[in-house]
């Protein structure tokens, strides 16, 4: 039969990131490692994007609920050298409260074993390509407004609730195909966490 879904130049069916299909292959039983991100929306477009991979690595992705959970979250999980732990941070830039946490974490007992890795967008939203929305650029929201509720109501969409977030971010992630249609800062990074996690000697 064909094949289903992106394939490659050579006819080999492809993920969704990008990767070769594992034809013969279902999911691995799950490593110790494990990677976290911060909320709901940042887990459904990873598993939208790379959960093919994830599933043939044996990788559980876990959310954080928040990035002030991060430090707790990381005391209880004992990362070691073949037990690691990668994390995808929204807005990791210099000198944000996001980045000063990430340090704390790199300096705790096990932190050597810790890949905090982060994109600079407020929000997960904006790592996806304006144009797959047909804008040119997402909305400026301004500081103080929330940004998934500015979003919306810049682009003219129900906002009021958290029912009305929740079928805007419908909308926008299903107008994800394939990782080409999201922001080269998410890929790299979401890449090098998982290649952190499955590094020989890992379990």
């Amino acid at each position: 039969s064909a094949p289903r879904g992106p394939v490659s130049a050579a006819g080999r069916r492809l993920t969704a990131s990008g990767s070769y299909v594992v034809e013969d292959g279902g999911a691995k039983v799950a490593r110790a490692s494990r990677i976290w991100v911060e909320g709901r929306h940042d887990a459904e477009l990873v598993e939208k994007v790379w959960g093919d991979d994830l599933r043939h690595e044996g990788i559980v992705v876990l959310m954080l609920d928040g990035i002030d959970n991060l430090p707790e979250v990381m005391t209880s999980f004992s990362p070691g050298p073949q037990r690691r732990a990668g994390v995808l941070v929204d807005h990791l830039v210099i000198g944000s409260k996001e980045s000063r946490i990430a340090e704390r974490v790199r300096k705790a007992p096990g932190g050597e074993n810790v890949l905090v890795l982060g994109h600079p967008y407020v929000d997960v939203w904006q790592a996806v390509k304006p144009e797959r929305m047909g804008l040119r650029t997402w909305p400026r929201v301004p500081r103080g407004t929330d940004i998934k509720h500015g979003t919306l109501e810049a682009l003219g969409w129900p906002h009021e609730t958290q029912a009305d977030i929740a079928r805007g971010w419908q909308r926008i992630l299903g107008r994800v195909r394939t990782y080409k249609d999201l922001e080269p800062n998410l890929l790299g990074r979401m890449e090098e966490l998982i290649d952190f996690v499955t590094a020989p000697g890992t379990r």
